[in-house]
């Protein structure tokens, strides 16, 4: 096991010293979440209850670049990459995975509670309470892991969610990527079609926007802009999980006909690789009510004949929430 320490009030590499009385507040390592920019990241500590249980902190910022707040609440899917992260923070610093190895998402599922979302005069300072199970060892290192999370802010719980990943050292992973293997975002991809209007789907900047109009008012193709400093932090060989997410999120505020619904969660799996050098077509549909008071749409992703994502978003349809 990777002998880093973890406690709540774990400090990088770059602050300085002071007395253990001295209450001070930094981000881990940008290495341990997968970011290039420090600036994008959201955990501030952990701390190991036991062998599967731990506690992490994390702060959100009153204003993000691209995690906009939504009618003066903090953007839900800030919860999802606080998650991601956290599930790579822990798989390095506790479950000793190397850095270089590669994680590969299986699945990311949340939900929030928009009474608690609310942006106030200072930064969310938020808490997780993480479990880890099914875990599952190659030899001595991580093969495979799923983990639960309960988000509290102020006392309050703000969200759920967990999710499951594989990890794989360089070799497995180039043997599993074959060709495509290292191909970073520079490469050959299709040319990205014109943004849908950004109203249409909660967002300012059409270089924010991630789908592009089809013949199919139900369908959309997926802009994958290698070049947006949040979504494409760093190069990468295949389309992120996030912004399959972000599309999830956009598809679904399209279809329930107004960019600035509250949408309370999101269940997402990820079938296959989405290939940077291949067209993603991003399809959505309102599903049969099934939950009292929402309404849900299934968004799925296809790259030629293969299913490469999908996503269930749930917004409340009285959309008259509680500040």
């Amino acid at each position: 096991m990777n002998d880093t320490p973890g406690s709540a009030g774990l400090h990088g590499p770059s602050c300085p010293s002071f007395p253990a009385a001295t209450p001070l507040t930094c981000t881990v390592p940008k290495e341990f979440v997968h970011r290039a920019a420090v600036a994008e990241v959201l955990l501030t500590g952990w701390r190991r209850v036991d062998a599967t249980h731990f506690t992490v902190t994390a702060q959100w910022p009153r204003l993000h670049g691209f995690y906009s707040a939504v009618q003066g609440r903090h953007d839900p899917l800030l919860t999802a990459e606080t998650i991601r992260q956290a599930g790579a923070l822990l798989s390095h610093a506790e479950f000793g995975v190397p850095l270089g190895h590669q994680f590969l998402m299986r699945d990311l599922s949340f939900t929030v509670d928009p009474r608690h979302l609310a942006v106030t005069g200072v930064p969310a300072d938020l808490e997780l309470d993480i479990r880890c199970s099914d875990i599952r060892r190659r030899g001595s290192e991580l093969a495979s892991m799923r983990y639960e999370a309960v988000l509290h802010r102020d006392g309050q719980i703000v969200a759920t969610g967990g999710a499951s990943f594989a990890c794989a050292s360089p070799a497995v992973y180039r043997r599993v990527r074959g060709e495509r293997a290292g191909v970073k975002s520079s490469a050959h991809r299709p040319p990205m079609g014109p943004p849908v209007p950004p109203p249409d789907v909660g967002r300012a900047a059409a270089s924010d926007v991630v789908l592009s109009p089809t013949d199919d008012a139900h369908a959309w193709r997926l802009r994958t802009d290698t070049t947006h400093p949040v979504l494409f932090d760093h190069p990468v060989d295949h389309i992120p999980g996030m912004l399959l997410i972000e599309a999830a999120r956009q598809a679904a505020l399209v279809t329930l006909g107004s960019g600035d619904h509250v949408l309370t969660s999101f269940t997402s799996s990820f079938d296959l690789f989405a290939e940077l050098d291949l067209p993603c077509r991003v399809e959505a549909g309102i599903l049969p009510e099934d939950f009292a008071g929402l309404s849900s749409v299934l968004v799925t992703g296809r790259q030629g004949d293969a299913q490469v994502f999908s996503c269930v978003v749930n917004a409340p349809r009285d959309q008259g929430l509680p500040g």
